[in-house]
């Protein structure tokens, strides 16, 4: 069957990522010289999370016998976000096994590590090039799929309201603490935090913690996450907060690479970590999981510290089900 084909071409794709060879090695070089924010370690993390979850036959095949895939072929317009490495590698691979033919508009802030991948799979196999092709312009689709800021959101509502549409918006992550977390659960949720600088969706941006929490243990514990603040950008977000700060008298905590602040909003700038207190836990898990913006919640009980810049193949993007929209599509 068809979907086999893919499926077997994906994995090979996988075994490719995983040989680390010199073209690939080039290939992140170029995407490095581009965007500062895509370092070695962020380029990398992005392509073994890739091979882990999204690139291995037996779990490719697993997930696919949830769908009836399409017996029409349509074509499906793909507007991807640039935030981090490959971010929208997985609504690629959506539309490659649905069948369906797709046309992807990328970043510019990501225009080179998805583009090596797609030529890796065309001279596998000359089938792909008359399915899956970069464009500058997405008319004459038949249904989209497009990820960006809110203000953006605005503007794909604006040309692809009147055809079959998911529009994403802007998401962030949380974790949730209790105050029985671990030296270990911390060094963890740092992953959460840190991961490709705090620029993914999945990212954790903000902290709810009982009242009367010590910061100081994990304020401690984070201080492992300090060669983030080496890294030139960030440092300059870090020291520009830092003065906002300290001029306008703004209560924080900072241990030199994170600066933690008191917000009710869970989307937070790059080198600071909102937090907020609660007093019933359950209560305030019921109102982040009816929270839009919330992507991901992180803790005892939610996601799993560290994992969360590892999603699976049905760990859909604002929790709609890309493959059955498009397996809907007729």
């Amino acid at each position: 069957m068809l979907d086999n084909y893919r499926i077997n071409l994906l994995a090979q794709l996988g075994e490719y990522l995983q040989e680390q060879n010199e073209s690939w090695q080039m290939t992140c070089q170029r995407a490095m010289n581009q965007n500062a924010w895509f370092t070695a370690d962020a380029i990398q993390l992005a392509a073994q999370n890739i091979c882990r979850a999204f690139l291995e036959k037996d779990k490719l095949s697993s997930w696919l016998q949830q769908y009836a895939l399409p017996q029409q072929v349509r074509t499906v317009g793909l507007v991807m976000a640039g935030n981090i490495p490959l971010v929208g590698f997985h609504d690629f691979l959506c539309g490659f096994v649905s069948g369906h033919q797709v046309r992807m508009k990328l970043s510019e802030k990501d225009n080179v590590l998805l583009p090596h991948l797609l030529q890796v799979l065309k001279e596998l196999d000359g089938r792909v090039a008359a399915q899956v092709s970069i464009t500058d312009s997405l008319k004459n689709c038949d249904a989209y799929i497009a990820t960006g800021s809110n203000n953006s959101a605005r503007y794909f509502e604006q040309y692809f309201g009147k055809f079959p549409h998911i529009i994403r918006r802007n998401r962030t992550s949380v974790a949730v603490l209790d105050g029985t977390e671990s030296e270990e659960d911390f060094q963890k949720l740092g992953l959460d935090i840190f991961s490709f600088f705090g620029l993914g969706c999945r990212n954790v941006t903000q902290l709810c913690v009982p009242e009367g929490y010590d910061f100081i243990p994990l304020l401690r514990s984070l201080e492992a996450f300090k060669e983030y603040n080496q890294h030139n950008k960030y440092r300059n977000n870090y020291d520009y907060h830092l003065s906002l700060f300290l001029l306008n008298k703004v209560p924080h905590l900072d241990n030199g690479s994170l600066l933690l602040v008191e917000n009710q909003i869970p989307f937070s700038a790059v080198s600071v970590l909102h937090y907020q207190y609660y007093q019933d836990k359950q209560a305030l898990l019921v109102q982040l999981k009816d929270n839009t913006d919330i992507q991901a919640i992180v803790g005892h009980g939610g996601i799993a510290f560290g994992s969360a810049q590892c999603p699976s193949l049905n760990d859909y993007a604002d929790g709609v089900d890309t493959m059955t929209f498009l397996c809907s599509l007729s």
